[in-house]
């Protein structure tokens, strides 16, 4: 090597990359502070661009910022003012008659409609199914019963026990001729679209799609970590389910994560709210097919079907409304009407959720409440499945207590329910948990119900989990190790992330 090399190597290299990682640092600094997002959020990655350097880079590119292929946002605006608005058919069932001008009714549904575009329907018949097993034996049912269609969505479908059995009661209803199609998201259930049930259950004629694609050639023109996470069923255009159980029987499920079962719920849903759901299914089917399905007419189900249904109390006659979120939708859609909703509370605010990681506006909220007199609950399982979620969320405990919020550990395994329960007057259900992924970076839905009689259905079923929970004890929280609390506040530092 002669010297001129030599000093290229030992001088003018070191050089130029300091300069290359100084203009990238500047440069990805300057994106970020323009991108205008939360406070936290930016910190968030002006951090680790600042004290990672080009680890810092690639991780901002990978998910820094909420990228979809120009394809599916051209499709999404496309099939938004096809599905995302009520069609002529649901105009007669929009509720306007609030009981007397209901304040807490009113807000919320103003709110919802002007966000996410969809009123509220009257008239709807509701079920809650609070154990795995009901769940199963009633959808099961639906699915051996259905003429038409099926149509299912979910975030992960797990093999095992009765997740095997709807696979099998969908490939008999392709068989006789129903309309079988089920949408999943690549990540979440990548395990089981690449398994011999799904092949079976092609061959069979069931239309099976993958939701979001993610691989290494996709990470050059979307965020991979932006996953659809809804949960739905759609039979027969008369027949729907919502919630949080995902297509696993939990006895099956992440058994050896020494969190115990996983704890769901799901609702049962008839009647004009079907159209709702049956479009948010439609509007996610044309993101990944193009193909469109049209609406289906909303019928009343079949009476003289045998009836094999468990047991369950029936709330009819019930205002619904779906709040469909996600990247590409209304930014703030759902962070919006979480603020309100718990600004609304005048009495009391129950909330379930498996991931708590509240943004500083979620958690101020909940604060301001207990302050002004409302039973604030906030019930979460005392064991997590992910370690980072465990810490941040605890470094929100302290005070929030202090503020009066009750922080409640349930040990009855993993409570994956995502509820919200306000002065027994009105129950929000559905797949959004109180962290930033939630918030900012899934598809979601949520199903805002008014009705008294749901929400004490749902209050006393939060009552259930409480049976079953420690409320956590702020003086012995905080005699906890220094080491504890930095690893939780270097945590909560990242959850803008999370």
């Amino acid at each position: 090597m002669n010297t001129q090399d030599s000093f290229f190597l030992a001088t003018l290299l070191p050089s130029l990359i300091l300069l290359a990682d100084l203009c990238i640092r500047i440069g990805l600094s300057l994106r970020v502070v323009m991108q205008k997002r939360s406070y936290s959020t930016t910190m968030a990655w002006l951090l680790i661009i600042v004290f990672l350097p080009f680890i810092g880079y690639v991780l901002y590119m990978l998910f820094g910022e909420n990228r979809l292929p120009e394809r599916r946002l051209k499709r999404m605006r496309q099939s938004r003012d096809l599905y995302l608005r009520t069609p002529d058919k649901l105009l007669p069932f929009v509720e306007e008659d609030w009981h007397g001008g209901n304040l807490l009714y009113t807000s919320l549904h103003r709110l919802a409609q002007h966000t996410f575009g969809m009123p509220a329907l009257r008239d709807n018949i509701l079920q809650l199914h609070n154990k795995p097993a009901d769940f199963f034996k009633a959808l099961i049912h639906d699915i051996d019963q259905a003429q038409l269609s099926c149509y299912l969505q979910f975030y992960i479908w797990s093999k095992g026990g009765q997740a095997d059995a709807v696979v099998e009661a969908l490939i008999r209803a392709a068989q006789r001729g129903v309309d079988c199609r089920v949408l999943l998201d690549d990540i979440g259930s990548r395990p089981f679209l690449r398994s011999r049930a799904v092949r079976i259950m092609r061959r069979a004629g069931v239309r099976v799609e993958k939701s979001l694609p993610g691989s290494l050639i996709w990470v050059l023109f979307t965020r991979l970590d932006i996953r659809n996470h809804r949960k739905l069923v759609l039979i027969d255009d008369s027949i729907a389910y919502s919630g949080s159980q995902n297509m696993a029987d939990p006895a099956y499920f992440k058994t050896d994560a020494g969190v115990g079962e996983w704890i769901d719920i799901m609702v049962r849903l008839q009647g004009p709210v079907v159209g709702e759901l049956q479009a948010v299914f439609a509007h996610d089917w044309f993101q990944e097919t193009g193909e469109l399905i049209p609406f289906g007419e909303i019928r009343e189900p079949d009476k003289d079907r045998p009836d094999t249904l468990p047991a369950k109390p029936m709330v009819k006659q019930a205002p619904v409304q779906l709040a469909p979120s996600g990247p590409g939708l209304v930014p703030n859609a759902i962070h919006s009407l979480l603020l309100t909703t718990i600004y609304s509370a005048r009495s009391q605010l129950i909330m379930t959720t498996p991931y708590f990681i509240p943004d500083d506006g979620v958690a101020e909220a909940l604060q301001a409440a207990a302050l002004r007199g409302v039973e604030v609950c906030v019930i979460v399982p005392a064991k997590c499945d992910s370690r980072l979620v465990h810490y941040a969320s605890r470094a929100r405990f302290e005070e929030l207590a202090r503020a009066g919020v009750r922080i409640c550990l349930f040990a009855g395994g993993l409570l994956h329910a995502k509820t919200i329960c306000v002065d027994q007057q009105v129950a929000l259900i559905g797949s959004v948990n109180l962290d930033m992924r939630s918030f900012w970076l899934n598809f979601e839905a949520t199903l805002i119900i008014y009705s008294a009689d749901f929400a004490r259905l749902l209050a006393d079923e939060q009552q259930r989990y409480l049976e079953h929970a420690s409320e956590l004890d702020q003086e012995a929280f905080r005699q906890r190790s220094w080491w504890q609390r930095f690893k939780e506040n270097l945590c909560l530092l990242v959850s803008p992330l999370l």
